[in-house]
């Protein structure tokens, strides 16, 4: 099974689409700040969750129960706004916002994470809508060394999203 976790209007055929609202389409209506979300365990081979993790209160209770909830091997792909986008701050129910190294701390990388995911790629998107004509040209150059780019770039030429896919490792 598949789950596409905040789905909004983005509604998939095929999988269980979920959202916090009860719009035309969603299968299962569940505020994910609420634990535990209603779905048993090792139920999902893969997640999608595009632009919804900014929204929860509790990133390490979210990560927790999508641990949960998916069979081994499961692959989360993940789309979420990065620290450097400007239009990502308009949006008050936003609570955070992400780095591409956001994730790490849900890896082997730290012994803090009570749960952990193996990070199977991590990469910009320059653009969602306005000038997307841009990404084909700027998201390879953004992309190379992506710990430079944060440090020192992305402040002159911010990015609009950070796309990572996570692997279950149970």
């Amino acid at each position: 099974m598949k789950l596409n976790l905040g789905a909004g209007l983005d509604i998939r055929a095929g999988w269980i689409n979920h959202d916090g609202l009860k719009l035309q389409g969603i299968d299962v209506v569940h505020d994910l700040n609420k634990t535990p979300w209603p779905w048993a365990d090792n139920t999902f081979s893969e997640v999608f969750a595009s632009h919804v993790l900014e929204h929860v209160s509790d990133l390490v209770a979210c990560m927790k129960e999508l641990k949960r909830i998916c069979k081994p091997g499961a692959i989360i792909r993940t789309r979420s706004p990065h620290f450097s986008c400007g239009v990502s701050w308009r949006d008050p129910d936003h609570k955070r916002l992400f780095s591409a190294f956001t994730f790490d701390y849900f890896s082997d990388f730290s012994f803090y994470a009570p749960v952990k995911f193996k990070i199977n790629s991590r990469r910009f998107n320059f653009t969602r809508t306005e000038m997307i004509f841009l990404n084909p040209i700027i998201n390879p150059l953004i992309n190379l060394f992506p710990a430079i780019y944060e440090r020192f770039f992305c402040w002159l030429l911010p990015t609009a999203e950070v796309l990572v896919e996570l692997e279950v490792v149970k």
